[in-house]
């Protein structure tokens, strides 16, 4: 069992607070990166989606889990289970910086997760206080203009990268 913990950075331009529309435990938020098998180190060709409303049933017995799938090389089971309550949101003090914020925590047993894909589905807030919901990163950017306080703002170079946690 390997924990491995998204880590999410950006560049924040007059923004804070970048996370899942629900926050950072938004049941509803799809998570989309694809798997290398542990086993034998095949990579699935496309992404694969786990959120925190869809459960499965373990094949091997474990109760539930939130992706279980085998590997099309070697045939070997393999399962993902996030674990909410560790993630928040990217702040600007964080972009400022150059830190990362980390935003879910996934218990991988047989697979390794790799290229996490920014979609749709995201909120961000002005430093001025206006509320932008709803944001598609999945052009690798945002830009738009903040009427209440006057400002342009940006969301740019998004960097998703999985770290192992213990």
């Amino acid at each position: 069992m390997v924990n491995y913990m998204l880590m999410i950075s950006a560049e924040l331009e007059n923004l804070t607070d970048l996370q899942p529309q629900d926050g950072c435990d938004d049941a509803n938020f799809a998570y989309y990166f694809k798997l290398k098998c542990g086993n034998c180190g095949e990579v699935t060709q496309k992404e694969t989606c786990v959120s925190l409303n869809e459960t499965v049933s373990s094949t091997k017995g474990k109760g539930e889990t939130h992706l279980a799938q085998k590997c099309k090389f070697c045939t070997r089971e393999g399962t993902v289970t996030m674990i909410s309550g560790r993630g928040r949101p990217l702040t600007q003090a964080d972009a400022e910086n150059g830190k990362s914020a980390p935003l879910m925590l996934f218990d991988c047993r047989g697979y390794e997760p790799l290229d996490f894909v920014f979609g749709s589905g995201w909120k961000v807030q002005s430093i001025e206080g206006t509320a932008f919901t709803d944001v598609d990163l999945s052009g690798g950017e945002f830009v738009e203009y903040d009427e209440k306080g006057e400002c342009p703002v940006m969301i740019s170079n998004l960097l998703a990268v999985f770290t192992v946690v213990k």
